[in-house]
């Protein structure tokens, strides 16, 4: 029996091992499979001269577009995943089928929908309108010089779009069932408090950080930011780790450390966050560091989630909720550029162990996107 063609795609893609950040041989599929559809591609690394490791540099980044007059339709997603981890009960990189399952590390976080949305292409017109895809080697990581520096290079070819959609796994319990028209922000929070080590029976000799640092999380346990929107829930802040690393029973130990995170709704700024609690910490005696991974976002119920819902019911039978649920994703870049909304296969087994999608939610999923863009062409 022949593959279908988001079949051979997917495949294809699960093959090329990319753990992120990816580069090289999975691009080189990609490419091979948008050439001859009429694409210009064009591949480019990002942060070849960061030493930080924890930037996860370089990254390879793709973006192919297909011109055409009329509106620009695009599709975002990315070729990098997780290390697979041990315990699989198949090469996570030899792409296999069991049943009615493809299994492979990707091959719904996000080889899968890419392979689909490549597949929708052989029956949309070159005429019907521009399609570009934006393709990253790291959305897994720590997302510096992936979509982001894709926007860049967009605005320079200017090349923006008109609509986006972004491939994620949004599907709950069948395709179809969610798309994302939005996601929270993120921000996470180191905070230290130092104090002056000594020895537990002569304390007047030394300064106990852990109960200034505990004083400190109460305090921020305490807050309650917002009750929520009709579109999300409430903001929280959760306390993650806290450490001190004392070893010994009868030592004061000289700092203590925590970790918070912040999942916030589109009330609250990540900047304003940092201030407020930096403020707290600060008047606790401790000091604090943050990292904001993305602001909140909303892509109100339009032009482009009514096509989606309409292609999904149109395949599936079933009409998508709009939810702003999960973590963050490249979106919150994307939605400085266009209208953005995420849509793709079912999650259940994105990240674990024997990854694998649904033969037959490749095929639908195939038609939901060559309908959607169709209709957003049009």
């Amino acid at each position: 029996m022949t593959d279908s063609l988001a079949l051979a795609y997917a495949r294809k893609l699960i093959a090329c091992e990319s753990i992120t950040p990816a580069t090289g041989a999975v691009f080189d599929a990609l490419e091979e499979i948008l050439t001859p559809l009429g694409f210009a591609v064009d591949r480019f690394l990002s942060g070849e001269d960061d030493q930080n490791p924890a930037h996860g540099a370089p990254v390879e980044n793709l973006f192919a577009i297909r011109k055409a007059p009329g509106r620009h339709f695009a599709f975002a997603g990315h070729l990098d995943v997780v290390p697979p981890g041990d315990g699989w009960g198949s090469d996570p990189f030899v792409p296999e089928i069991q049943g009615d399952l493809l299994h492979g590390r990707g091959a719904v976080d996000m080889k899968g929908s890419i392979a689909a949305f490549v597949a929708a292409l052989h029956s949309i017109p070159k005429d019907a309108g521009t399609i570009s895809l934006i393709i990253t080697g790291d959305e897994e990581g720590p997302a510096i010089y992936g979509t982001r520096a894709l926007i860049d290079h967009m605005h320079v070819l200017q090349s923006v779009p008109d609509f986006c959609l972004v491939g994620e796994p949004t599907s709950v319990h069948r395709l179809g069932d969610m798309m994302k028209i939005g996601r929270r922000g993120s921000v996470n929070m180191w905070i230290t408090v130092a104090g002056t080590q000594g020895h537990v029976a002569y304390p007047h000799l030394a300064d106990n950080p852990i109960p200034r640092l505990i004083k400190i999380l109460a305090e921020i346990e305490a807050i309650h930011l917002d009750d929520g929107t009709d579109w999300f829930q409430p903001s929280n802040i959760e306390i993650t780790d806290m450490q001190v690393g004392n070893k010994a029973t009868n030592v004061i130990p000289a700092k203590a450390e925590a970790r918070l995170s912040i999942r916030f709704n589109d009330l609250q700024q990540g900047d304003a966050l940092v201030e407020r609690l930096r403020t707290l910490v600060e008047a606790g005696g401790g000091t604090l560091t943050a990292m904001i991974s993305g602001e909140a976002f909303l892509t109100p119920p339009g032009e482009l989630s009514a096509a989606i819902s309409e292609a999904v019911e149109a395949v599936t039978g079933i009409q998508p909720e709009a939810s702003t649920t999960g973590g963050t994703s490249d979106a919150r870049f994307l939605t400085r550029v266009c209208p953005v909304v995420e849509f793709g296969l079912c999650n259940a087994t994105m990240h674990k162990l024997d990854e694998a999608v649904a033969l037959a939610d490749l095929e639908a999923l195939t038609e939901i996107y060559r309908r959607v863009a169709l209709k957003i062409l049009d």
